[in-house]
Parts: C-alpha cells; structure tokens; sequence
C-alpha cells in the first residue's frame, strides 16, 4: 500500500513537471514583444515627423499671429434660421429673373404667331443647326447651311457660339422643309431679339429655347450640332420633361395592351415601343401602371395590382424592362380590361393617392370589334373625365371606326401606328389633347424641372453641372382657334445648379456644414452627396440621377422627419447625429447636424442649411486696414475659392474679364463700382489676408537655406482658412513634385468646392489640437500618389466653441516619409546599444497605420494605402474585439453594382457575311418598311448580336463598413491563436498625430483567417419587399396648377388613320423575296 501510495506520488510529481515544462515550451514559442521599444519607436518617429511638419508647415507661427488678434476679434454664433431665409431669398431673385426672361418670350412668341398667316408655299431659308458651315462637294454651302459665326465663349462652356442669333434643329424623322415646320420657323425669328434682348438684361441667362408642336427646336445662342456616335440626332423637343411639363397637367394614366394572339410578330414589337414611348412622356407628377390583357387580365407587374405609381425613372425603367415579357396568346376581351382601367383610376382619385388631376386610359390593339359604349357609359359618361387615346397597330384599317369613335366619344385622340418610326410622332399627339383645356384657359403656368445634366454641360475635363429649366408654354390666341386650343410649343431658360450655389455664403457654413434644396416631390436639386455620373471624369449619366430622394442620402432620419417638413414646405428646424464619409468614401467623420429650412417662394422647391454642432456653429470677425489687406491679397502666393462669390462678376458684362481679387479691389475702392459683393466676408478675407502673409517670408526663408531639407523631402507647404484663402509655396521646382494633382482643380477633394472645405482642412478639424493628421491620397484610378499629407487645425481659442480660423499642412515623399519611419524602428534602450529587437529582425512584422486602419508603411510597399484587416485580418479582428478600433455600417442608396448579362454566344453569328448583310437589310426592312412579313425573316443574328455576354453596371443599394479608431485607447497588447500557435502584437499611438506603429510576431501562418474588407454587400430585396418597396409612396406635395377639361373644348378633333406607303412596299418586296429565298 505504501509502495502504491510512493509511485502515486512519483507520477504526480512527473505530471507537474511535464505540466510546467509544456508551459515553458509555450512561452519560449512566443517570445513577448517589449511594449517599453515599441513605445520608444513611436516617440522617437512621432518627435520626428511632428518636428518636420510643425516647421516647414509654419503652424505654429500662424498659431501665434492668429492669436494676437484673440482680443480684437468677435465671435458669433451663427443663427442658422436667418442664414437659410437669407439663402432662400437669394436664390427666389435667380428662379424670379429667369421666369421674368420667359414670360417675355412667351408674349413675344404668341404676338408673332398672331401676326402671321398661314402659308404653304412659303419658301424661307433658316440657319439648320445640324447644317450651318457645311460645304458641298464644290466648296459651297449646303442648303439651310450658309456661313455661321461662332466663337468660344466661357460662360456657355466653351463651346462656339454666336450671341446674335439662334439656329433651328429639326428632328430626324422630319423633314426640313415640311410647309408647317417652315411657317413655324419663320415666325418664331421675332424671337431673336427677345433672346438677345434677355441676355443683356440678365448675363447670368444661359441657353434660352422654344420648342415648337411641330417638332423643331429654336434655341439661342446658336451653336452647331453633331451627330452622336451612331451618326445621328435623336433629340426631339417635345419629349423633354420641360417641354411634357409646361404642356400639360398631371395626369392619371392607365396603359391597356393587347396581347391576344393577332399581335404575334412586329404588331407586339410596335406595341411594345408604343408604350415605351408614353411612358417617356410621363414625369415625377404623373401616375401610371400597364395592363396587359386576352381573355383574361395581367398586371405586367403582378405586385401593383389594382393601383398607380409614380412615373419617376427607376419605376419607368422597371416596367420597360417587364415589356419583353409580354407575349401574344388567347383571344382579345377588351371590355373586361377597359372596367378594370375605369376601376383603378376612380379609386385611385377618390382615395387622393395620384396626381389628382387629369386622367386616361391608353389603349393599344389591333383592333376592336365592338364599341364598348356600354363599359362607357357605366364609368366615364357623362361627365367624361377619363381621355381614352387608343392605338390601332398594322396596316388594317377594318376596326379603325370602332376606336376613333371612342376617342371622339370620350375627348381623346385617335391614332394608327403602321411602322416603329410611326410611333414617335404620334404618341406626341395625345400631349397636344391634354394641354387643350390649360391654352383655352389661356393659364402660362410655370413650371421647374428636377436638376438634371445636359450632355451639353458636359464639357471636357470638367465635372457634370446639373440644371434645372424653367419653362413656359405658348398658345395660339387666334379668335377663330380658341376652342381648339391649340398649343404652338413651350419656351424655357436653364437655371445652372452652380449659379444658386453662389448664392450661399460658404464662411458662414462652416467646415462641415452645407446648403442643399429639394423638389416637390422630395427628390434632390442640389446636395453635396447627389452623385450623378457612374464614375468621376466620365460623361455617362446615371439611369435615375435626376430622381435621388432626400431620404437616400440624409439616410440617417429614418422617420423622414426632415424630407416631410421640406416637401410641405414648412420652415423650422430638426437635428440628429450623421455618418458624413469623406476621401472617396473610404473614412467616415461622425458629428451632430443641426438643420434649418424654408421654401422658396414662386417655385416648387425647398431649401436647408445643415450646420455641425461645435465649431461648425461660430464665426469670428476681426478687423484691418484696407491698405494692408488689399496689398497682402495681391501676393502670388494668394489664391481665392473658385466656386466662392466674393463679387459677382457675372451680372454685368463688363465685369465678366475680372478675377475674384480684381473685383474686390475695384468694389472697396470705387464710389460706385456697381459690383453686387459680400462686404463680410471681404472684410474677413482681407483679415485673413494680413495674418497669414508673415508665413510667405517664413516659407521663402526655409526655401532659401541650403541645409534645409537637402534630399527634397517636403515639396509643398500650404495653409487655408475659413474665408476661402489659400497660400502655397514650394520647396522644389514644379516638375520635381511627385503629385502634380495637388492643390489644383483636378484634385477635387483637395480644394475650396462650391459645397465642401478641402479634406485635408476637414479631417484636421476632428483632430485634438496642436496635433497633425497624416495620410495618403486616394486616385481615382486607384494608383499610388507616392505622397503623404500632413495638416493641423488652427483654433483661436482653448475650447470647444472655438471656431477653426485656418488649416495648415506639407507634403512629403512617402520615401522620405517611410524612411523617417525605419530609422525609428531601429532605436533600443539598450545600455550596449545592441538592440534585441528591431523592424528589421525578420520574426516581426511592422506597420504603421492610420485612425482609419489605411496602411502608410508596411516591408512588403505593394500593401502601402491597403486597408490593415485585408493584409491582417486576424489582427484586425482582434483590434475590433478589444474596442482598439470600431466599425461603422454605411448605406449608398446611389451604388453601383456588377450584373453579367448575355450568354456566351457573343455575336458569332455575325462572322458570317451572307448572316451580315441578312441583318443590315433586315435593319433596313424594318426601319423603312415594318409591317407582318417581319414574322417571316429569322432575325436570330441580330438577337444574338445584341445578347453578348457583358458586364454592366447597375444601380443599387449597398451597405458597406468603415472603421475608426478608439481616441481613448493610446497603446494596447494582444495575441492570436492561429491553429494551435500564438500569435502576439502591439499596437501604439504615434504621440501627436493619428497614427498607430502595429508590430505582430511573425513566427504563426494566420492566412487562414479570413480578411477584413471595405467591400461593399449589395442590399438583395425579396419579391415581397421589392413589391413593397414598389407600393410605398412617400409625401410629396402636389402642382397647384390643374387643367383636366374645359366646357369649350373642342372634342370633334379626336384623330385620324395613317396609311402604308404602298410604292415603297412595291419597292422592297423584290428584296425581301429574294433574300427570303436563300
């Protein structure tokens, strides 16, 4: 027994020593990395690099020449509801201005048309814009060409234009000219003097236009036009939304579609572009949906059935996408869906859920063999207030007495469509019906469109600048045509987006803060989030830009508390607590937004000012001699905002040649230099002027002293302030700069913007003061700009209502940055100076990163301005379980996401000639020719052609992270299991910056661990939540302006049949047999 008990013990003592030496196995495996030599590399490197940035910056003498002045100046808290009534006043005078320039437009358009007689021999020569400058073969002009002047002009981006006269574009698929097009053109010449009249009396006027019923479009200046890629132009005046707009009223619209078995073949092809085309002529105040109908009914979207929606872009596209899946089957039982379309608008206008205003069914078929009356008179007599507008597709002419007789019966429009170039032209005619009860009532209603980007606007290397058009139409006041109430056309100015913009003081703003504006219907005119290109630099718009909602970029009001109160047009106040994402959306700032709101009398719109709690909300005046800060504004080393309005030069012409310094000198010196300026914030510049000029000396003093940075390290010390000044000076010659793009208009994020104070000023704000924020800039190409940005904020006072009177900030080399780094890392406390541990020593790795996880310095370079937790996932993840750093979800409700479409056919069907030229004539065929023989050639060729694979870019909803450090947390351990090994890091602020050395042990594979990426997640709504999502209408405040009908209306007008041009069949059927033939 004691034997037993002896060999107990033994074992016992054996498991303790083997439990021990297992525990030394594992401590010896991970060897700790002294916190005390990390901590000494961050200071050594952070005294470095502070030292470096504190001197060539020059901030802390700006520091104390701002100080000096601490006692003189006075601070002000900024009231935020005067500032946005003083912004919506101004910008009433722009939209009042404009809406003064058409209305004489409009007098003068009606009283020249009064004056003219109809004549269809009229024989008169026109400037063609398409035409003008062109020559013959022989060198002499063509007709309706002849010699046209242009030049350049900056206000109207450069383009080449001639200010004494305008030219005339006629749609495609018009001719020239046709008796009504040059009757229409030569009275419309009376509008030239009024154009040039408009231009003098208001210079800030752009492009000024009238766009005619008859299809052509006279526009002022005169400018030449060019066909697109495809070689031709498809523009047409009447399909605008300015034009749709003025014309008409909001409308109710249903959109019944035969597909009974007689539409087979290119009668659905014309069925399907017929309803295409009116749904192009529907805006953001319309309501509308589609039924497709046989013996039974279908909704062509089965989630909105039995109601409307909105006729904005993105629910437009959604249901041309769903045409293609319309298909010809069954027999035709029209009655069934005209109840169905006369019991959804008669909800839909006692429930108040559309436009509430005018209302019509749209019927497109081939034919109906009864005439309903009985459907008609159950819903829509006698009062008729439903139009019915149908449309006969093909040749047949048998049942077109059926339909005409019901639009006659119901104040419509009847039209026949024979081929798909028909389908334009006479859709457009049903707009004309509509707009009869607005001219009889002889109402000039205004009306203002959401922004949008003209492809004109988009001029080379310059970014896109929406409009909005003001616009008006004009009627025939003709005793003996009033009750047919002839529309003549519309006229309209633009109103560029970047013109109310100068409306806004920017200093009062502060650096966070910002104006934006609205549309009735809560989409947005103006904001500095509205992101209307698919990429920055390129020209191609997104499908549904015009309509971004408030809600989708002020995400963060979940109840919609501030879009409601803006869309009714309310004035007050709202705050809550934003992610505001800065440097290409890569860092996020969190703050607290206080906005404030009114509408803009005489317009739709609705405007607010957002500005951030803190410093966002004081402003400092301080006061010097004009003297003094005139002469240090004139400095070379002095530049002014571009998108900033100190004067206005644009109000007069002959202030237009004066830069922003020149126009503040001639209004602080002239007794009447007759100059609308802002005397504040001039007298703030000209302060700001004064106390940073001490630096140009400072600057050029480093610049001259040889032993100063001799390897060319720092290349540019800068420096803003909050009035919109900047200073530079460079340390090396201009082409030596490793990025040229800074501090210059390519460098969007780098500068004064119309709506944002340059990142650099920004994110130095948010810093603690008296300490720098360092980074990397991001390209848009993604490439390495090889520089780092240093700045710091300058405060006037020690606290937090102190407002940040300037930034100021160098950019290094990133090697000479990174070298600084190396050289730190390789310091020791050692008394024998032999270090244990250093950046070099192959077993750790060392980083340094940014308060944002970015990566400034790595070994392995290819990782430099990667995000950490894609190089270190396992670390990353650990930093964010230890609260080093936290992560912030972020929506983009304006994103972009790949779809593959197509297959892997590609277009190989085209390799083969005889397949080639089949689908050239087929092209051919249907565009001149287009009738049932079309359901007898194979176009497979061209399907296949068009159904190439191919990646595309869509819009979408995406939720993506961004991460952010802990300010609190300063140094911090921690280890990884990898597999079973361990794996120890340190992390450590760099004193006085935004800057973290991480050093990880690199004895243990951790590329198991998944990385921690920025990618976006595309948000994927289920059927049930997209049909919701669909449904959902949010506020939106109705036009006050409605027109349905009128007593005097002449209803007999109600439309006629077109028929085939048959010597053109005769022409092409040898063709077509031959080529069937093979």
């Amino acid at each position: 027994m004691q034997r037993n008990r002896r060999i107990s013990l033994m074992h016992l003592l054996l498991c303790v020593m083997s439990a021990c030496w297992t525990a030394l196995e594992v401590r010896g495996s991970q060897p700790e990395i002294p916190l005390s030599v990390v901590k000494l590399w961050a200071s050594a490197f952070g005294g470095e690099i502070k030292s470096i940035a504190s001197k060539y910056s020059g901030s802390q003498l700006l520091q104390k020449k701002y100080k000096e002045y601490e006692k003189s100046v006075r601070i002000e808290e900024i009231d935020g509801a005067k500032l946005v009534k003083n912004v919506a006043q101004n910008m009433e005078e722009i939209f009042r201005k404009k809406a003064e320039a058409t209305r004489r437009l409009v007098e003068a358009a009606e009283e020249a048309h009064l004056q003219h007689e109809e004549n269809p021999d009229l024989q008169y020569e026109y400037f063609n814009a398409v035409l003008i400058n062109e020559v013959d073969e022989d060198g002499n002009s063509v007709e309706l060409g002849g010699e046209f002047l242009l030049e350049p002009n900056d206000h109207f981006n450069n383009l080449s234009v001639n200010l004494s006269l305008s030219v005339v574009q006629v749609p495609t698929n018009m001719y020239n000219k046709d008796p009504d097009i040059v009757n229409g053109v030569y009275w419309s010449e009376a509008l030239n003097k009024v154009f040039v009249d408009n231009f003098k009396r208001d210079p800030t006027l752009i492009w000024q236009y009238f766009g005619s019923a008859k299809g052509f479009f006279r526009q002022y200046p005169g400018v030449k036009w060019h066909p697109d890629e495809h070689g031709v132009i498809a523009f047409d005046c009447r399909n605008r939304k300015w034009y749709i707009q003025a014309a008409t009223s909001p409308k109710d619209v249903v959109i019944l579609v035969d597909v009974s078995g007689s539409m087979k073949g290119l009668r659905l092809t014309i069925a399907r572009q017929t309803v295409a085309s009116i749904l192009d002529t529907l805006g953001d105040d319309d309501f509308f949906n589609i039924i497709a109908y046989n013996q039974e009914v279908h909704y062509v979207e089965p989630c909105l059935n039995g109601t409307l929606v909105q006729a904005d872009s993105t629910n437009k596209d959604h249901f041309k996408e769903h045409l293609d899946k319309l298909f010809a089957k069954g027999i035709g039982l029209l009655g069934n869906a005209l109840a169905e379309a006369f019991t959804i608008l008669n909800e839909i206008n006692q429930t108040g859920r559309g436009s509430s205003c005018s209302q019509a069914i749209m019927l497109i078929t081939d034919g109906a063999t009864e005439m309903y009356d009985d459907v008609f008179a159950k819903y829509n007599w006698p009062e008729r207030k439903v139009r019915i507008f149908p449309y006969l597709i093909g040749r047949e002419s048998a049942f077109a007495d059926n339909l005409k007789w019901m639009a006659c019966a119901n104040k419509g429009y009847f039209s026949q469509i024979s081929t798909l170039a028909d389908v334009q032209e006479n859709v457009m005619r049903y707009l004309h019906v509509m707009s009869r009860p607005k001219v009889i009532d002889h109402e000039h209603d205004t009306v203002w469109t959401e922004a949008y980007v003209d492809s004109a606007q988009l001029g080379e290397n310059k970014g896109p600048n929406p409009i909005t058009t003001v616009a008006m139409p004009v009627f025939s006041t003709k005793n003996e045509t009033k009750n047919q109430g002839i529309l003549l056309g519309v006229v309209g100015t633009d109103i560029p987006i970047q013109e109310l913009m100068k409306t806004i003081p920017k200093h009062k703003l502060g650096i966070h803060g910002y104006a934006f504006a609205i549309t009735n219907n809560g989409y947005i005119l103006t904001h500095p989030d509205l992101r209307p290109l698919y990429q920055e630099g390129q020209k191609r718009k997104k499908p549904s830009y015009s309509s971004v909602d408030l809600s989708e970029v002020e995400w963060e009001d979940t109840e919609d508390v501030l879009r409601t109160a803006m869309v009714k047009r309310r004035t007050g106040t709202f705050s809550m607590e934003v992610k505001r994402t800065v440097d290409k959306g890569k860092r996020v700032l969190t703050m607290h937004n206080d906005y404030y709101f009114t509408d803009i009398k005489g317009t739709p719109f609705s405007v607010g000012v957002a500005l951030s709690r803190g410093h966002g909300k004081y402003f400092f005046k301080g006061n010097v001699s004009l003297e003094a800060g005139l002469h240090d504004l004139e400095q070379p080393d002095v530049a002014l905002a571009d998108e900033w309005t100190y004067c206005n030069t644009d109000e007069h012409h002959e202030h237009r040649h004066l830069t922003q310094v020149q126009a503040i000198k001639l209004f602080m010196t002239s007794r009447k230099p007759h100059l609308k300026c802002d005397r504040e914030l001039i007298q703030q510049v000209l302060f700001d002027a004064v106390v940073t000029a001490p630096l140009e000396a400072y600057w050029t003093g480093l610049a001259l002293n040889k032993s100063e940075n001799s390897d060319k390290g720092v290349e540019i010390a800068f420096l803003g302030t909050r009035t919109g000044l900047s200073r530079t000076n460079l340390f090396v010659v201009p082409e030596q700069l490793t990025n040229q793009d800074f501090l210059t208009a390519e460098d969007k994020e780098g500068v004064f913007n119309a709506d944002h104070f340059p990142l650099w000023y920004k994110r130095a704000a948010e810093q603690v003061p008296g300490t720098f924020v360092y980074s990397i800039p991001f390209s848009s190409g993604g490439e390495n700009k090889s520089v780092v940005l240093a700045s710091t904020a300058i405060q006037l006072l020690d606290d937090r209502k102190s407002p940040i009177v300037a930034a100021v900030g160098i950019q290094m080399k990133l090697e000479f940055f990174q070298r600084k780094f190396w050289t730190a890392s390789r310091q020791c406390n050692a008394l024998d100076g032999k270090c244990t541990i250093s950046c070099d020593n192959e077993d750790i790795k060392c980083y340094l990163i940014d308060n944002n996880g970015f990566i400034l310095v790595s070994e392995d370079t290819s990782q430099t301005n990667l995000f950490f937790g894609e190089v270190e996932g396992a670390v990353m993840n650990k930093l964010l379980l230890m609260g080093s750093f936290k992560k912030i979800n972020l929506y983009d409700y304006q994103a972009l996401c790949k779809e593959y479409a197509g297959s892997s056919d590609s277009a190989r069907s085209l390799l083969d000639p005889f397949t080639t030229v089949k689908w050239l004539l087929t092209e051919l065929v249907l565009f001149l020719l287009e009738f049932n023989l079309y359901s007898w050639w194979n176009c497979d060729s061209t399907v296949k052609a068009q159904r190439a694979q191919r990646t595309m870019m869509v819009p979408c909803d995406t939720e993506y992270p961004a991460f952010v450090s802990e300010r609190t947390i300063k140094e911090t351990t921690g280890n990884i299991d990898c597999g079973g090994c361990i794996r120890t890091f340190v992390i450590q602020q760099i004193p006085s910056s935004n800057l973290f050395m991480v050093v990880v042990e690199n004895k243990c594979d951790c590329s198991s661990a998944p990385p921690v990426t920025m990618e976006p997640i595309e948000i994927i709504y289920n059927e049930s939540l997209k049909c919701d999502r669909l449904k959902f209408q949010k506020d939106r405040r109705r036009p006050k302006s409605c027109h349905p009908f009128h007593p005097e209306e002449n209803a007999m007008e109600c439309g006629s049949a077109n028929a085939l041009n048959f010597p053109l069949v005769a022409i092409l059927f040898p063709v077509l047999s031959f080529l069937i033939s093979r």
